[in-house]
């Protein structure tokens, strides 16, 4: 059985993700420890959205962007939360655009059993895709009215 390129690339490049933990000034419990930091990461990598990977690990969001104000803005903390947001969102993409052009699969009952399925597309989702990952697909807004009196 052979590896793809990707697996090797992958096992041979330090992973982005990789950090060391915002000290903290106190030692509570229930803070920002090295583990909950850790995880936070792994969340918002995921996620893509700051106050639910705060949230997945028990903390706020007010007290996420603390964090990382407290964190060496060059350093590799804040690289690894950019890196984190980056990859969630795309991964949230992804999953939008795939949910848009595959569907999602509802089950179809008759008298209390599923007798099969469709595919329920989402027109809305894909618009909302393309427009994510191309600005031309994006509606026009109307300009504001220049400032100066009233036409009344």
């Amino acid at each position: 059985m052979t590896e793809s390129p990707a697996s090797h690339q992958a096992e041979d490049e330090p992973d982005a993700l990789a950090f060391t933990p915002v000290p903290s000034t106190s030692a509570r419990h229930d803070g920002w420890t090295p583990e909950r930091q850790r995880a936070f990461i792994d969340a918002l990598a995921t996620l893509g959205i700051v106050s639910a990977a705060a949230r997945s690990v028990g903390m706020s969001a007010k007290s996420a962007y603390g964090l990382r104000k407290r964190a060496d803005p060059e350093g590799d903390f804040v690289q690894a939360w950019d890196i984190a947001v980056t990859r969630g969102r795309e991964q949230a993409l992804d999953l939008g655009i795939e949910r848009a052009l595959d569907g999602v699969a509802v089950p179809v009952f008759y008298r209390g059993h599923q007798v099969g399925e469709r595919r329920k597309y989402n027109d809305r989702l894909l618009i909302a895709a393309l427009r994510a990952v191309s600005p031309k697909y994006a509606a026009p807004r109307p300009s504001p009215a220049p400032p100066g009196p009233s036409p009344e």
